[in-house]
């Protein structure tokens, strides 16, 4: 908190969003605090040091399909669940409606702005762009799975420790291409290969030299602890 003054002589209080305290503020909200990555940020936090932690997603098992439906088999975050879905039904949809895995945000639909990204079977798609019935029988991990309880994915971890989100909207999507990127020994470990992997991405808070900073740390804590 710096203190100013305004002509008139009175105190005026301004947030450092640099301070230490700031820092052990964001912690406190702890792994399903910025695994839901929801926007506004600081309502989001406000929220999670008053709610307590979200109930894991219990195995979801429809009965016969209906007409015009189709059932398929989707493993998420670990936890196999049996739905009957319609055959247009989107990834993404079904995730955030049936399982109520919000974590996974709804942007700009057309699969460009990237804030849908989960890993399917540990490949990052765009899942406002696939189709539910495509994935019968895939692993899907969501940004709800990547933490152990309340310890953080060293990504997840990264990103608060370098304050790489902002208004926190595209927040999940960019930790789950980062996640996938520093499991691809195909992509450079360079800031330019970073970059060029990560730019299907969009913050439009623009806090890019942040996220770098949070993917390149992150690789080298998982890279010291393996």
């Amino acid at each position: 908190m710096n203190d100013h003054h305004n002509d008139g002589g009175s105190r005026v209080d301004t947030f450092d969003a640099r301070s230490p305290s700031r820092r052990r503020f964001l912690k406190t909200m702890g792994a399903s605090g910025l695994a839901a990555a929801t926007a506004p940020a600081w309502t989001q936090i406000a929220q999670a040091g008053q709610q307590p932690h979200s109930a894991p997603v219990e195995p979801q098992a429809d009965g016969a399909p209906k007409e015009g439906e189709q059932q398929i088999q989707l493993t998420v975050n670990g936890v196999a669940h049996t739905l009957n879905v319609k055959p247009n039904a989107v990834l993404l949809d079904v995730l955030r409606d049936r399982l109520m895995l919000t974590g996974t945000k709804k942007g700009c639909d057309q699969g460009q702005c990237g804030a849908c990204t989960l890993l399917v079977n540990d490949t990052a798609i765009n899942s406002c762009l696939s189709l539910a019935v495509s994935h019968d029988g895939d692993s899907i991990t969501t940004i709800e799975g990547l933490s152990q309880g309340d310890e953080l994915h060293p990504v997840q971890a990264a990103f608060w420790e370098h304050d790489a989100y902002q208004c926190g909207y595209c927040t999940s999507g960019q930790i789950m291409s980062a996640v996938a990127i520093l499991k691809d020994d195909s992509i450079g470990s360079d800031d330019a290969s970073v970059r060029e992997a990560m730019s299907g991405n969009i913050c439009r808070c623009g806090a890019y030299k942040n996220i770098l900073a949070a993917v390149q740390d992150a690789r080298g804590k998982m890279q010291g602890a393996s």
